[in-house]
């Protein structure tokens, strides 16, 4: 599969695609983990995982938006 992708994007096309493919699967890794620990216990947590896990996007945006939130909540202390 990276032959086919070095192919058709050569060397920097293959490493910036290979590397957001890494970095994105970091984020939803990241992003599952803080949506099963946000609310342990409510049944609104298995929706939310059950969610994340068929829209592989949402955890990225949810994680994306907890470190926003965080930012503006050290900013007022």
């Amino acid at each position: 599969m990276l032959e086919t992708v070095y192919n058709n994007f050569g060397f920097v096309g293959s490493l910036v695609i290979s590397l957001g493919i890494f970095f994105f699967f970091i984020f939803w890794m990241a992003g599952v983990a803080g949506i099963c620990q946000e609310h342990e216990g409510k049944k609104n947590v298995l929706i939310r995982l059950f969610i994340a896990i068929l829209v592989p996007v949402y955890p990225v945006f949810w994680l994306i938006s907890e470190m926003i939130s965080q930012k503006r909540q050290l900013k007022r202390l």
